[in-house]
């Protein structure tokens, strides 16, 4: 029996990619910490589960919607076709269930952590749910994925402070155009395949060469607004007045960037060019290394730089 579910929950891990979590869950990690560091509001454990909840279940939910609406697709595809759902290891109800359980889920905790992220659960489950439909449509669908995870260190800031900052914003921003762009990049090996089956994306659309062109504009527009939050966070710090406990007497001290943060932007850069100079419309052989290697380094090289720099320096 132990076995049985432990092979059960190893196959919808791998349906999920629950590994691809490193994108957005930094992120989300430093919205949160952002808005205890530079604003009055308390640490507790219970809000970082709750949040840690709700990303983790919406991720699920949009992973889960995404392997259930492409069966049929991935089933054709021979990059996607040894998947659960194709390959038969995953019954379709079952994961249209684990859907409809994660989004439950996903939406009993924003309601725990307030009254405006429980509002605001229901239109971000309609965005993440709703990138698995954008690929039959057109070819802006990856801007709608990176706006699925670009609503992460917004949430995450709200779940503290229950009210909108132009900082949190920002770095959504960034992880828009930063998720956006590398998922044109993923898109590349896909060419040819959604040509001939309807599917619409930016290579599928303006070729390889344009494509990676686009992805590398959006890319080249995360530096300035790097820049911007720097000049942000800084000017909104406010010190914490009221010390309840150890955690919050970390918290008091914190709320500024330093030059820790200008190593971590620095470093977070360098990935994006990276990927850039080793996909090229000619060798899409390290399309792999470039949207998973170099994107998950610089998802948790460039949290915990800041993270460091807001709670430490």
């Amino acid at each position: 029996m132990a076995k049985s579910v432990i092979r059960t929950l190893s196959e919808f891990l791998s349906l999920v990619k629950f590994s691809h979590t490193v994108f957005a869950l930094p992120f989300a990690m430093i919205g949160f910490v952002l808005a205890i560091a530079t604003t009055e509001h308390h640490f507790t454990w219970q809000l970082l589960l709750l949040v840690l909840a709700s990303m983790v279940t919406a991720r699920n939910a949009a992973m889960g919607f995404n392997r259930y609406l492409d069966r049929e697709i991935d089933a054709k595809n021979p990059r996607t076709a040894g998947r659960e759902l194709p390959a038969k290891v995953i019954k379709p109800i079952s994961v249209l269930i684990f859907v409809i359980a994660n989004s439950l889920l996903f939406i009993i905790a924003a309601y725990f952590i307030n009254g405006l992220t429980f509002v605001l659960s229901f239109p971000a489950l309609l965005i993440v749910l709703g990138y698995s439909l954008m690929k039959r449509y057109t070819a802006l669908c990856h801007y709608v994925l990176g706006l699925g995870l670009a609503i992460a260190p917004t949430g995450a800031y709200l779940s503290v402070t229950g009210e909108f900052a132009l900082a949190p914003v920002i770095l959504s921003l960034i992880v828009l155009f930063w998720v956006s762009g590398f998922d044109i990049i993923y898109a590349l090996a896909d060419e040819e395949f959604d040509s001939a089956n309807k599917l619409h994306s930016v290579p599928q659309h303006f070729g390889k060469r344009v494509g990676l062109i686009i992805s590398s504009v959006g890319h080249s527009l995360i530096v300035p607004l790097l820049i911007v939050f720097y000049f942000v966070v800084n000017k909104s710090f406010i010190s914490t007045s009221e010390i309840s406990s150890e955690l919050d007497s970390v918290f008091a001290s914190a709320g500024q960037l330093g030059w820790i943060y200008i190593a971590g932007a620095a470093i977070f850069s360098f990935l994006l060019l990276w990927q850039h100079l080793i996909v090229t419309p000619k060798n899409l052989t390290r399309i792999n290394a470039a949207f998973f290697t170099a994107n998950g380094y610089a998802a948790i090289l460039f949290s915990l730089f800041v993270i460091v720099d807001l709670l430490f320096l």
